[in-house]
Order: structure tokens, then C-alpha cells, then sequence
């Protein structure tokens, strides 16, 4: 269980966040909700982090994004308030990110935080989970699928996954219509990945429904926190945003 250098790299975008931080759970939780009243109250996105959470304005931003499309948003701090530092992103900065994941932070200890999250919404009556992850946040997107917690999945450059058994699993466990955007340059879901997803999942094999979008020129982090000076990217950024809305609403009709 790795992760690459670009895992700690990218940049911080501009703009001042809508929503608010509130306890879901006992959860430290943003949660960004459409402003007219006429949303689904029994749907919600749930939106998993890269490593950096809810101290990168990138995360909320596109949360508000997705709100402004017609979701309540929830993005849990799956850290504790101990993500990994945006300055992290700096030239020249040396973060050890494997110290870091083995602090409290592994797979094992951010699934229960996730859960009690899911467990409250539902609570409130929440009966449909749209799920996206950026980077470390993909990999609870599969593991939420496999025990069948979630209704629609979506991925962007996932980070620990084990590849490619995670696909197989997929496959014949999941159930939930899974996208994956992907990019042309990234260690951790290279091309060779791509193609396992594509052959494993594709040409109907998967019934439920699978799509991959691949994004020329975009590096591992492209969705959430990319170059936006650089045009390729930033069309990146957009088409997986766009992506990302479109197979939910498909996905997510009663």
C-alpha cells in the first residue's frame, strides 16, 4: 500500500467556499446544498478526499460545484483534523506521506469515520448515496461498494488500490454503476491499469454499468487539484467534473 510522489503534489485553487462545517456523526463534516429547496432530501453526494481533506479550499469548492447541480454535498473529515499539510504542495518540500498514513490514518482506521457518517444520514432518511474519490478517498469508493453500502460510484485517479485484484472484486461483488476518470500520466492507475479496468469491466461485463473518461496531458491529482494555468488540465479538471455529474444523474433515477 504506496503512494506516488504526485500524491502530495498540485496547486491550491481560488475562490471563497459556500458551505459550512457541521457534525455528521460526531463526524467534522462540509456540507454544501443546492440553493433552491427542490433537491432530493433522500440523496446525497458523498464526497471522499485526497490526503490534504478538508484543509484544501479545492475539495469544497468542488463540492459546491456539485450542490450547484442539484445535490446536498457531505465531505467528512476522514482525518481527524490531521490531513496532510497543503504546504506539502510546496517545491522542494520533503513530507513523508507513509509516516504520515501510518499515524492513525490507514484504510482501516478512516473506514469507521466514513461509516458513522453513513450511518447518521441514513438516520435523516438518506436512501441514496452517490459517491465520488479523489486519489485516497477512491479506494473507500471501492470498499464501499463491495459491502454494498453505496447506489452510484465514481472515481478519480485512485491511489491504494490493488490492481488488478480490486477490478476482479469489482466485478463480482459490486453493484454500483462505476465511472473512473482517468488520466495519461499516472503512476498509480498507468495505462496498463486502464486497460485491465477497461477489459475486466467494459463490453457489458459488468451489468450494472461502467464507463472510463481518459484525459490526455493530465497528470495523477488532475481532477481536484491541477494546474488550472495550464490549459490541457484545466479542460481535464472540467470534462471529469462534467463526467462525474452526468453518471450520476444517469445512475441515480428511480
Amino acid at each position: 500500500m504506496t503512494f506516488c510522489a504526485d500524491c502530495v503534489k498540485g496547486f491550491v485553487h481560488e475562490g471563497i467556499p459556500q458551505g459550512k462545517v457541521e457534525e455528521i456523526g460526531g463526524i467534522n463534516t462540509y456540507v454544501a446544498i443546492p440553493t433552491e429547496d427542490d433537491y432530493p432530501k433522500d440523496t446525497v453526494i458523498l464526497f471522499l478526499t485526497d490526503v490534504f481533506g478538508l484543509e484544501l479550499v479545492n475539495n469544497k469548492l468542488l463540492a459546491d460545484d456539485f450542490a450547484r447541480n442539484g445535490w446536498k454535498v457531505v465531505v467528512p473529515d476522514l482525518f481527524n483534523g490531521d490531513p496532510v499539510p497543503k504546504d506539502a504542495h510546496n517545491p522542494g518540500a520533503a513530507y513523508d506521506v507513509m509516516k504520515w498514513l501510518h499515524s492513525g490514518h490507514t484504510p482501516a482506521d478512516v473506514r469507521p469515520i466514513i461509516d458513522k457518517v453513513v450511518a447518521e444520514l441514513k438516520e435523516e432518511g438518506v436512501t441514496k448515496f452517490l459517491v465520488t474519490g479523489y486519489c485516497f478517498g477512491a479506494r473507500f469508493v471501492f470498499d464501499l461498494a463491495f459491502d454494498k453500502v453505496i447506489d452510484v460510484a465514481v472515481v478519480s485517479h485512485p491511489s491504494l488500490l490493488e490492481l488488478p485484484q480490486d477490478l476482479e472484486k469489482y466485478l463480482t461483488t459490486a453493484e454500483a454503476p462505476l465511472l473512473i476518470n482517468s488520466a495519461s500520466n499516472d503512476r498509480r492507475l498507468n495505462l496498463e491499469h486502464q486497460a485491465n479496468a477497461d477489459r475486466i469491466l467494459g463490453n457489458g461485463n459488468f451489468a450494472p454499468g461502467y464507463k472510463r473518461e481518459h484525459f490526455e496531458g493530465c497528470d495523477h491529482g488532475f481532477a481536484v487539484r491541477g494546474d488550472l494555468t495550464n490549459p490541457q488540465v484545466k479542460a481535464g479538471k472540467e470534462g471529469a467534473f462534467r463526467a462525474t455529474v452526468t453518471w450520476f444523474k444517469n445512475n441515480s433515477k428511480a
